[in-house]
């Protein structure tokens, strides 16, 4: 009894050992090992995450540092003061007036 696709060219190409092996081989390390492909992939992404975030934090640090030199002025303190905490002197009289539908949010 003999195979009539004996003599065909694929399939020469799959009675191949080595192709099987190649395909193991690739199946493995694309779907089963523990560094594969795709945790590879989802490494990767939280990777660039956690870049963004570490130049997100980088930037605020900045901005907490200028903060902190501009408030090494005691007017400046006196400004912060009054705009964040609508602290007044004593002689003065602080209105704060709210409009309907205003779309500004408070901090």
């Amino acid at each position: 009894m003999t195979n009539p696709h004996k003599n065909k060219p694929w399939f020469k190409f799959l009675s191949n050992k080595y192709v099987w092996v190649l395909l193991f081989f690739s199946t493995w390390m694309i779907f089963l090992d523990n560094y594969s492909y795709f945790d590879h992939r989802f490494l990767d992404k939280q990777m660039d995450e956690l870049e963004d975030n570490a130049t997100y934090y980088k930037d605020e640090i900045k901005k907490d540092q200028e903060n902190i030199k501009q408030l090494k002025n005691s007017e400046q303190i006196e400004k912060y003061a009054r705009e964040k905490y609508y602290m007044k002197k004593d002689s003065e009289d602080i209105y704060i007036i709210e409009f309907e539908g205003d779309t500004v949010e408070k901090k």
